[in-house]
């Protein structure tokens, strides 16, 4: 193909990781982002992907700062390559009573869920619409559709962004942009399930969690179907997992 970056802004150790992976799989420049304390780990998923014989660059940004998002997509199509695909996988799950939510815990998880995807999907737009292609992918969580206990802000943050992967869609699929949602219904099978939820980690010796690897597939698959029949909202949940 064509050389082309593939951007993942949210790539750690688990699902972000695994879509960069996938992607250096098919010969794009992954290009991989986090918060700049944690570069360090960035540069271990690059150097995994190189010696995969694949490509990376890690970059350490603050997705909920405008300039630095500029900054970041401006860097890319100079020095990369042109933005194939654009992956926005930012979580901010976090759990509180509303009498003990303040006001900052609220408008910092907005920012991380939704505000840093309209960034993220913006510059995507520019970037993309001149050239008539791209894909623009959005993480989701099972807080898009159904708020819970605690989850005030996770669950508004992320129905938010599910709204602004509506209109994108509706913007910019008919100037050639697919832009999907990909609401992950479960539990994914990380480090962090098996400290903090022992008993839910257990289910993973009956597939009973989502694993990073087969979540990847499927955002692979949704950037390679055909103009005539794009996906535009896709849910996965493992096969005991009760629907949302």
């Amino acid at each position: 193909m064509t050389k082309q970056s593939c951007l993942v802004v949210g790539a750690g150790d688990a699902t972000g990781g695994a879509i960069a992976k996938r992607f250096a799989r098919e010969g794009f420049e992954t290009c991989i982002v986090r918060r700049a304390r944690h570069i360090d780990q960035l540069n271990g998923l690059a150097e995994e992907i190189r010696s995969a014989g694949g490509s990376a660059h890690a970059f350490g940004a603050d997705a909920r700062d405008e300039e630095e998002i500029v900054n970041l997509f401006a860097r890319i199509e100079k020095d990369i390559a042109p933005l194939g695909v654009v992956v926005f996988n930012i979580g901010g799950n976090v759990n509180f009573p509303i009498q003990e939510m303040t006001s900052r815990v609220y408008r910092k998880v907005w920012e991380m869920s939704c505000f840093a995807g309209f960034l993220t999907g913006r510059e995507a737009a520019k970037v993309m619409i001149p050239r008539g292609k791209g894909t623009i992918l959005f993480t989701g969580a099972t807080a898009s559709i159904r708020g819970g206990a605690g989850y005030s802000a996770f669950a508004g943050a992320k129905h938010g962004l599910r709204a602004l992967a509506q209109s994108l869609a509706r913007e910019l699929g008919p100037q050639g942009i697919h832009v999907a949602h990909v609401i992950i219904d479960g539990a994914i099978d990380t480090q962090f399930v098996k400290e903090r939820f022992p008993e839910r980690y257990k289910l993973r010796e009956q597939d009973g969690l989502l694993q990073p690897d087969d979540i990847a597939e499927n955002y692979w698959n949704l950037h390679a179907q055909n103009r005539t029949a794009w996906t535009h909202e896709m849910d996965l949940r493992p096969w005991m997992e009760k629907m949302a």
